[in-house]
């Protein structure tokens, strides 16, 4: 990414309230968008557990200054909603959650009206989800993967047709090694991935040894290895969880804080969303010869 993309300014209005009805709490979003341009693509985006619609600034920033209309939804696990593990509602909030998605990509127009007539200046035909964590278990779900149940059985379609690329950041790979703690919370946590169609970047972190499942951080690539092509995996090697920080600067669960590791992410998934768009295949090809070229700290595949 250009330095001169990065510089631009942005702008951001929140909140916005978007219709979800029978849900327990308002569904708000935040709109982050570059103050100048036409036909912005756009990045819908999910958070991982407990977070909401003011964290992730360090991604979300650095999209909208290259040039994405990006739209940020609290979902009901937020810390601000207090719906903790035993609370009745818990065990449907992954279903919330992609509904939430749904109602976002559903009222886009309203959403980008609300936010300061960007409605004039959004590109309705590139539309990506993007997410990190359960987040990316949610975005998965609309680029097309599944739940299988106990038995093995691939749930229902909640795919979207808006939606033509995406990205999965520390997606949770298959549930035949969920520990028994994820087991009983998570049951949701069986991503049937061999219907994911859609483009998609993966990003993983080589040093992201989750607490949820026995295997190790290779875990997170299922999405990557078990999904019909075209796919990329961004891996980087001493990334953990939060990859340097995704979700904000010096926040109390980052254990690998790098502001740098954060702009690689960012920069590779804008880049990435650029090429699969087909405004501008020259950043992506340079992350790619980058990657070839260099220490082995990332590296990019595709198939």
């Amino acid at each position: 990414m250009s330095s001169s993309q990065l510089d631009q300014r942005i702008v951001a209005v929140k909140p916005i309230t978007v219709p979800a009805p029978g849900r327990s709490v308002e569904l708000q979003v935040k709109v982050t968008a570059p103050l100048s341009g036409q036909n912005l693509p756009v990045i819908v985006f999910s958070h991982g557990n407990a977070w909401s619609l003011d964290g992730y600034e360090p991604l979300v920033d650095r999209w909208a200054a290259a040039g994405f209309i990006v739209v940020q939804p609290t979902h009901l696990d937020s810390r601000r909603n207090g719906i903790e593990w035993d609370d009745p509602r818990f065990a449907t909030i992954w279903r919330v959650r992609i509904a939430d998605l749904h109602a976002v990509l559903d009222g886009l127009g309203d959403i980008l009206r609300q936010a300061g007539g960007l409605e004039t200046r959004v590109d309705h035909e590139r539309i990506a989800i993007v997410g990190h964590s359960w987040g990316a278990q949610t975005a998965g779900a609309i680029l097309g993967a599944r739940v299988l149940d106990t038995d093995g059985v691939s749930g229902e379609d909640f795919s979207h047709s808006a939606v033509t690329a995406g990205a999965l950041i520390a997606a949770t790979g298959t549930g035949d090694t969920l520990t028994s703690f994820a087991a009983e919370h998570l049951p949701f946590m069986r991503p049937d991935y061999s219907t994911m169609t859609t483009p998609t970047l993966v990003v993983a972190g080589g040093k992201d040894q989750s607490q949820l499942s026995t295997r190790g951080p290779e875990w997170f690539t299922d999405a990557y290895h078990l999904s019909p092509s075209p796919k990329s995996l961004l891996a980087i090697a001493e990334g953990e969880h939060t990859l340097g920080g995704l979700a904000g600067e010096r926040v109390a669960e980052t254990t690998d804080e790098d502001p740098v590791r954060v702009a690689l992410v960012a920069d590779t998934i804008s880049a990435y969303l650029h090429d699969a768009f087909k405004l501008d295949d020259a950043t992506w090809t340079a992350l790619n010869n980058a990657a070839a070229a260099g220490d082995g700290t990332w590296s990019i595949t595709s198939k």
